[in-house]
């Protein structure tokens, strides 16, 4: 468990980090966002004690990391976004140099084995480090965060430079890790973040501006009488169809989805369930209605709104 209170850093008259609270759980896996120069790095060194905090309180599981570093830095696993390795050992040379490092008292041979386990990279314990690919480089950084069972894994940008299928294996295992472990995932990928993380933390200019589920913050900053409904049929009269109902607000077109099939948002009046009323005017001219669902915003829309006020360079009232 991270408990996080009243974080500040700062450096002269500049503010990094300000104010800043927050906790994440056991079986936590919380994504942590910011544009660049937000204070993200600067919050992620002070968890890792990296960094001293001007005022405030990291707590790693109870301990102070600033008052008892030592003892708070066994309870934290952390994979940086250059993984720390060294290129001319084996993957098992070096792995049980980190054994050595963390002065680590569990069973070294069946500990490190069952961590070349979960990271798969039990093939290639024997090979040089140098000549591994990128992925399997990333999964030996992984493992070295791994090295005393940690309760905390910090976890900064850990796909990065991955190919697809590698991105895809490494989520799946850090969501396994999820179950046993306190994770914060430091992610520019935003889909990678709503794909894994349970919570959505967002700092802008060195301030806490979200804290929330995905689906939390899409409810609170979208709204909820709105529909995205997708239908075949001349664009131009399925619009002036829309716009004819009643309690229809406005109809913002959104996109071609493929031959004579167009995609509409519709805001309803005072929160009306316009559905049926769609339905009964797309079956009267017979233009099927290939779907139809609330709208909800994405990770990304969320991030530009929190961050910028703006979807993809367009303001709510331009929509």
């Amino acid at each position: 468990m991270i408990e996080v209170k009243e974080l500040c850093k700062n450096y002269g008259s500049k503010k990094a980090v300000d104010n800043i609270s927050f906790t994440a759980e056991n079986g936590e896996i919380l994504g942590f966002l910011g544009p660049n120069g937000a204070g993200k790095s600067t919050t992620m060194n002070i968890l890792t004690g990296y960094l001293s905090a001007t005022s405030g309180q990291v707590l790693l599981n109870g301990i102070d990391i600033l008052e008892d570093p030592v003892a708070a830095k066994k309870n934290i696993g952390y994979l940086p976004e250059i993984p720390p390795l060294y290129q001319d050992m084996t993957v098992d040379e070096y792995l049980n140099f980190v054994y050595e490092l963390k002065k680590c008292r569990l069973p070294k041979r069946s500990h490190l084995g069952e961590i070349c386990e979960l990271s798969r990279i039990d093939d290639v314990r024997k090979r040089v480090i140098r000549n591994l690919s990128k992925g399997y480089r990333q999964r030996v950084g992984l493992a070295q965060s791994l090295v005393g069972n940690p309760k905390t894994l910090i976890l900064d940008e850990p796909t990065v430079g991955l190919d697809p299928k590698q991105i895809i294996e490494i989520r799946t295992l850090i969501k396994k890790l999820g179950k046993n472990h306190t994770v914060i995932l430091s992610s520019h990928i935003l889909s990678e973040v709503q794909a894994v993380c349970d919570k959505i933390i967002v700092i802008d200019k060195g301030k806490l501006i979200a804290n929330d589920t995905a689906q939390n913050l899409s409810h609170s900053l979208g709204s909820d009488n709105k529909l995205v409904v997708q239908v075949e049929g001349p664009s131009k009269e399925v619009k002036e169809l829309l716009e004819g109902i009643s309690a229809a607000d406005r109809v913002y077109e959104i996109r071609s989805a493929g031959k004579n099939v167009t995609e509409y948002e519709i805001s309803a009046k005072n929160g009306s369930d316009i559905r049926r009323e769609i339905f009964r005017r797309m079956a009267a001219r017979n233009y099927p209605i290939l779907l139809m669902r609330n709208s909800e915003l994405t990770l990304e829309e969320i991030f530009l709104k929190l961050t910028t006020g703006d979807f993809y360079g367009k303001s709510e009232g331009d929509r």
